[in-house]
């Protein structure tokens, strides 16, 4: 059981120990039990592949899940585009990282059962990676 992190791109992840920790305890708080998580990040091309192979979309995303979770086991593969990330922060003027961090665990939060595709969903989505990119926040700034 764990979490790997996987490199098909130039990407930078810094903070692994507590990135892993911060995921953790996401799904612990969440009465779930920790699985086998794999996050791969690639390029925007790769994950477009992905999106037309697997669900028939000819589109670019930031993410896409696989949900191999049972029961209260957490378990998935998390393919992330670092080009959606860098284009999204710069669109939405925020950090690089804060979006990374944002769509790290926005994948996580599909793995624990929440949904984004209605507008209400989508509200309820952003609300809970606001709350659990405070939680990162306060384990970035322990001693």
């Amino acid at each position: 059981m764990g979490i790997s992190f996987a490199f098909q791109t130039t990407c930078s992840l810094k903070n692994r120990t507590v990135l892993k920790k911060w995921i953790k305890t996401i799904i612990e708080n969440n009465n779930k039990e920790l699985g086998e998580i794999s996050y791969i990040f690639c390029s925007d091309e790769q994950l477009l592949e992905i999106n037309k192979e697997f669900l028939n979309h000819d589109y670019y995303t930031d993410i896409i899940t696989f949900d191999y979770s049972e029961t209260d086991v957490v378990s998935g593969d998390l393919f992330i585009s670092i080009d959606r990330i860098k284009d999204n922060a710069k669109i939405l003027n925020i950090p690089y990282k804060e979006e990374l961090h944002r769509v790290i665990i926005h994948g996580i939060l599909h793995l624990l059962g929440n949904k984004d595709k209605t507008e209400s969903e989508s509200k309820k989505m952003r609300l809970l990676e606001d709350e659990c990119l405070s939680v990162l926040f306060s384990f970035l700034n322990e001693k």
